[in-house]
């Protein structure tokens, strides 16, 4: 009986490492998992993928930015817009970060209890959850500004110790 009772245990413990495992992926930002029937978008689009890659998403964010009232994030650089890698740039911006303090608020509490070193994607959309925040921050006045700072340095933590946990020796990539 007693073998049968550990047998079960271990599947149990089994399955729920997959599960979770499996579903991990989703929690930080599930919008980035979830396909639009509208959308030719690509399924979790990654915007840095090379050095190339990561010198052209710090042009996007060095070119003015112009955020409408609806929240929708354009690159005003009519050269820049136009290239291949803007327009994840704007799938990501517009559809998969959060933009309202609620959803930055859940990304920070799940970025301060996510085991482990953050995916690169998940380092990335944190990044620009970040700088989003920073900008609403500058835009804000009262007690709204107090809200968002809050948010900044929020993100900013968990940022941070997501960088001191990789530079540890032993930690995954």
């Amino acid at each position: 009986m007693r073998w049968k009772t550990l047998l079960l245990l271990l599947l149990y413990y089994n399955a729920q490492a997959t599960v979770s495992h499996g579903w991990s992926r989703a929690v930080l930002f599930p919008a980035a998992h979830r396909p639009k029937r509208s959308s030719s978008v690509p399924l979790n689009p990654v915007l840095q993928t090379s050095l190339e890659e990561v010198e052209l998403l710090y042009e996007f964010l060095l070119a003015e930015l112009e955020i409408s009232p609806d929240l929708k994030i354009s690159i005003k650089d009519e050269e820049l817009a136009s290239l291949r890698k803007a327009a994840d740039f704007h799938t990501v911006c517009n559809d998969v970060i959060p933009k309202r303090i609620p959803d930055i608020r859940r990304l920070s509490a799940s970025l301060s209890s996510h085991p482990g070193v953050l995916k690169k994607e998940d380092f990335e959309r944190t990044v620009l959850t970040l700088a989003y925040t920073a900008y609403r921050t500058a835009l804000s006045q009262g007690y709204q500004k107090d809200i968002w700072a809050q948010s900044l340095v929020s993100l900013f933590h968990a940022l941070r110790h997501d960088l001191v946990r990789s530079s540890r020796p032993g930690a995954p990539p």
